[in-house]
């Protein structure tokens, strides 16, 4: 069992690098394009090698331009061609065999002067103990160097192999608002994540600024704050969706369970007053983090059907609605809403049918 996850560096290319990398992007995605829409023309997928194409870039970076124009071929082709995937953000990508990297550099071979020519590009050394030097030990994979915000980023993927959990121990984990994350274990052992009041706080700190800088039109400011809100977040999730993980790893949790995403927004429960802030959280972030942590962990993640996992009495079966934050059944069971979710979650039906008794 393998999994791939992605480690981003910060580069520092000089001026002259920076002006040959932004030109190699554009000329790699217009490339790919070019030979999606001759794929598309020839309803196949074409039997290409670097030789086949002309463009200014190594003959390793044309061979991972015909790659990915194949993936997207095949993106297409699933669509019966009825809406052509067009690469529009400026990228270029590297396979393992053509670049290294010692943690203070990255070398590669670039276009200079109209010759290949391998380059040294100064990266962000990694501190030793940190979490991504571990993750860089294993098999490095393609490497693909983007442009953000005005930062240059190499985009490293990482094959890590996992020994996958045996056992029947489920965790259920309900995502919300007031409460970002609630688990429930098979021995009803429950635990909250996050601060709902906190998120809520700081959410509306955030609108109240973007109205203010709007009134004055200063959109520059608009787009860094969004920027600023954006990573705040991410950082909320990546906390609590490694807590998570290391509340099912203390419990020897073999599976987690969450609820299908598709229609967290309609299932949350929220008032009127928490619309905004529904609607700006990424839950599909936080579940994307919990699975890949886990998966990491050996703990294998299924998604459920979150019908009435918020109504149904856990002890007797019957349905109730909660009242506030509490939740009571006539057959004396009382709980509060949140964990009476996510002990529900933990036995409804499986999104694919595959699961493990809980």
């Amino acid at each position: 069992m393998s999994q791939t996850l992605t480690v981003n560096i910060k580069l520092h290319p000089t001026k002259a690098q920076q002006a040959i990398l932004e030109r190699m992007m554009d000329t790699y995605i217009r490339t790919a394009n070019q030979l999606v829409a001759a794929m598309v023309q020839a309803r196949e997928s074409l039997n290409l090698t670097s030789k086949h194409v002309t463009a200014d870039l190594p003959s390793a970076v044309k061979n991972q331009a015909i790659q990915d124009a194949k993936s997207i071929f095949k993106r297409a082709k699933k669509k019966d061609f009825q809406v052509i995937p067009v690469l529009k953000k400026p990228y270029c990508t590297w396979n393992n065999q053509n670049y290294s990297f010692d943690f203070e550099s990255v070398s590669l071979p670039i276009i200079i002067d109209g010759n290949v020519k391998k380059t040294v590009i100064r990266a962000d050394m990694v501190d030793p103990d940190n979490r991504n030097a571990t993750l860089l030990a294993n098999k490095l994979g393609t490497l693909r160097i983007t442009k953000k915000s005005n930062k240059w980023i190499a985009q490293i993927a990482v094959t890590i192999r996992t020994t996958e959990k045996t056992g029947t121990n489920v965790l259920g984990v309900d995502l919300g608002l007031k409460v970002p994350a609630v688990a429930s274990t098979g021995c009803d052992k429950a635990r909250f994540f996050g601060n709902g009041r906190e998120n809520k706080y700081m959410k509306r700190k955030f609108r109240a600024k973007r109205k203010e800088l709007g009134q004055h039109k200063k959109l520059k400011a608009i787009k860094k704050l969004d920027n600023k809100e954006q990573r705040w977040m991410r950082d909320k999730d990546h906390k609590v969706s490694r807590e998570i993980v290391d509340f099912a790893k203390e419990n020897h949790i073999s599976v987690i369970r969450l609820e299908r995403l598709a229609n967290i927004r309609q299932t949350a429960r929220t008032s009127r007053k928490n619309n905004k802030n529904l609607h700006t959280w990424s839950f599909y972030r936080l579940a994307t983090f919990i699975e890949y942590k886990a998966k990491l962990e050996g703990i294998k993640v299924e998604y459920v059907n979150p019908a009435y996992t918020s109504q149904t009495c856990p002890s007797c079966g019957s349905r109730n609605k909660a009242k506030d934050r509490t939740y009571s059944c006539s057959c004396g069971f009382k709980k509060h809403r949140d964990v009476v979710g996510a002990m529900n979650i933990r036995y409804a039906p499986v999104v694919d049918g595959d699961s493990q008794p809980a």
